[in-house]
Protein backbone atom coordinates (compact mmCIF):
# COMPACT_ATOMS: atom_id res chain seq x y z
CA UNK A 1 0.00 0.00 0.00
CA UNK A 2 0.87 3.70 -0.96
CA UNK A 3 1.26 6.67 1.17
CA UNK A 4 -1.93 7.18 -1.53
CA UNK A 5 -3.84 5.37 0.85
CA UNK A 6 -2.53 6.97 4.20
CA UNK A 7 -4.39 10.22 5.83
CA UNK A 8 -4.09 12.60 8.68
CA UNK A 9 -7.17 13.59 9.86
CA UNK A 10 -7.26 16.82 12.10
CA UNK A 11 -8.65 16.69 15.41
CA UNK A 12 -7.32 12.76 15.44
CA UNK A 13 -4.68 10.75 16.27
CA UNK A 14 -2.11 9.52 14.60
CA UNK A 15 -2.70 7.90 10.48
CA UNK A 16 -6.24 6.31 8.37
CA UNK A 17 -6.06 3.78 5.94
CA UNK A 18 -9.06 5.23 3.30
CA UNK A 19 -11.39 1.93 3.00
CA UNK A 20 -14.18 3.47 1.01
CA UNK A 21 -15.45 6.54 -0.19
CA UNK A 22 -19.21 7.80 0.46
CA UNK A 23 -21.61 10.17 -0.48
CA UNK A 24 -20.88 12.67 2.19
CA UNK A 25 -17.18 11.54 2.91
CA UNK A 26 -15.24 8.93 3.35
CA UNK A 27 -14.63 5.49 5.68
CA UNK A 28 -11.01 5.36 7.14
CA UNK A 29 -9.49 3.09 9.68
CA UNK A 30 -7.08 3.81 12.18
CA UNK A 31 -3.25 2.61 12.12
CA UNK A 32 -3.02 2.50 15.41
CA UNK A 33 -6.24 0.32 17.31
CA UNK A 34 -7.89 -0.79 13.67
CA UNK A 35 -10.75 1.67 14.48
CA UNK A 36 -12.92 2.51 11.89
CA UNK A 37 -14.27 6.17 11.93
CA UNK A 38 -16.39 8.24 9.15
CA UNK A 39 -14.82 11.62 8.22
CA UNK A 40 -16.99 14.32 6.30
CA UNK A 41 -16.09 16.29 3.01
CA UNK A 42 -15.92 19.15 5.75
CA UNK A 43 -13.31 17.60 7.86
CA UNK A 44 -9.79 18.51 7.19
CA UNK A 45 -7.60 15.77 5.66
CA UNK A 46 -4.41 15.40 4.22
CA UNK A 47 -2.87 12.88 1.69
CA UNK A 48 0.58 11.77 2.90
CA UNK A 49 1.88 11.64 -0.49
CA UNK A 50 0.82 15.06 -1.27
CA UNK A 51 2.38 16.35 1.66
CA UNK A 52 6.18 17.84 1.49
CA UNK A 53 9.02 19.18 3.94
CA UNK A 54 10.46 22.83 3.39
CA UNK A 55 13.97 22.98 2.37
CA UNK A 56 16.21 26.19 1.49
CA UNK A 57 15.95 25.40 -2.33
CA UNK A 58 12.51 23.54 -2.88
CA UNK A 59 9.79 21.66 -1.31
CA UNK A 60 10.61 17.68 -0.50
CA UNK A 61 8.24 15.60 -1.11
CA UNK A 62 7.44 13.34 2.31
CA UNK A 63 8.04 10.50 0.83
CA UNK A 64 11.60 11.21 0.36
CA UNK A 65 11.89 12.13 3.85
CA UNK A 66 10.72 8.97 5.39
CA UNK A 67 13.30 7.04 2.35
CA UNK A 68 16.22 9.08 3.71
CA UNK A 69 14.86 8.16 7.50
CA UNK A 70 14.06 5.03 6.68
CA UNK A 71 18.00 4.45 5.12
CA UNK A 72 19.34 6.51 8.42
CA UNK A 73 17.84 3.91 10.08
CA UNK A 74 18.34 0.74 7.87
CA UNK A 75 14.49 -0.33 7.87
CA UNK A 76 13.62 -0.22 11.47
CA UNK A 77 12.17 2.63 13.59
CA UNK A 78 13.43 5.46 14.73
CA UNK A 79 16.04 6.30 17.61
CA UNK A 80 13.99 8.89 18.95
CA UNK A 81 10.75 9.70 20.25
CA UNK A 82 8.53 12.18 19.01
CA UNK A 83 8.31 13.20 22.54
CA UNK A 84 11.89 13.66 22.77
CA UNK A 85 13.04 17.49 23.54
CA UNK A 86 13.28 20.14 20.91
CA UNK A 87 17.09 20.37 20.34
CA UNK A 88 17.17 16.53 20.27
CA UNK A 89 14.57 16.48 17.35
CA UNK A 90 16.09 19.32 15.63
CA UNK A 91 19.68 17.86 15.52
CA UNK A 92 17.74 14.55 14.40
CA UNK A 93 15.61 16.21 11.25
CA UNK A 94 18.87 18.12 10.61
CA UNK A 95 20.85 14.65 10.17
CA UNK A 96 17.91 13.27 7.74
CA UNK A 97 17.10 16.95 5.71
CA UNK A 98 20.50 18.95 6.52
CA UNK A 99 18.70 21.69 4.13
CA UNK A 100 15.44 22.03 5.71
CA UNK A 101 14.09 25.62 6.46
CA UNK A 102 14.23 26.03 9.86
CA UNK A 103 11.81 29.36 9.70
CA UNK A 104 9.47 26.99 8.39
CA UNK A 105 9.69 23.60 9.26
CA UNK A 106 8.79 24.13 13.40
CA UNK A 107 9.26 21.19 15.49
CA UNK A 108 5.34 20.04 16.04
CA UNK A 109 5.89 19.26 12.53
CA UNK A 110 9.21 17.55 13.05
CA UNK A 111 7.51 15.80 15.67
CA UNK A 112 4.32 13.98 13.27
CA UNK A 113 6.73 13.45 10.58
CA UNK A 114 8.48 10.97 12.92
CA UNK A 115 5.16 9.88 15.02
CA UNK A 116 3.80 8.91 11.11
CA UNK A 117 6.97 7.32 9.71
CA UNK A 118 6.86 4.60 13.27
CA UNK A 119 3.15 4.21 12.62
CA UNK A 120 4.18 3.23 9.17
CA UNK A 121 6.84 1.03 10.26
CA UNK A 122 4.68 -0.98 12.50
CA UNK A 123 2.06 -1.36 10.33
CA UNK A 124 4.29 -2.59 7.84
CA UNK A 125 3.56 -0.08 5.35
CA UNK A 126 8.03 0.51 4.62
CA UNK A 127 7.85 1.41 0.44
CA UNK A 128 8.09 4.46 0.42
CA UNK A 129 9.34 4.92 -3.36
CA UNK A 130 7.90 6.87 -5.60
CA UNK A 131 4.64 5.26 -7.51
CA UNK A 132 5.67 6.55 -11.05
CA UNK A 133 7.38 4.22 -13.24
CA UNK A 134 10.61 5.27 -14.88
CA UNK A 135 10.92 4.78 -18.48
CA UNK A 136 14.86 4.64 -18.81
CA UNK A 137 14.84 0.97 -18.47
CA UNK A 138 12.67 0.48 -21.12
CA UNK A 139 14.46 2.45 -23.57
CA UNK A 140 17.12 -0.21 -23.66
CA UNK A 141 17.77 -1.10 -27.82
Amino acid sequence: MGLEKILSVAGKPGLYKLITQTRTGFVAESLLDAKRITVSLRSSVSVLSEIAIYTLEEEVPLREVFQKIQTKEEGGKTSISHKDEKIKLEEYFFEVLPDYDEDRVYVSDIKKVIQWYNILIDNKITDFSSEEVTSEESSEE
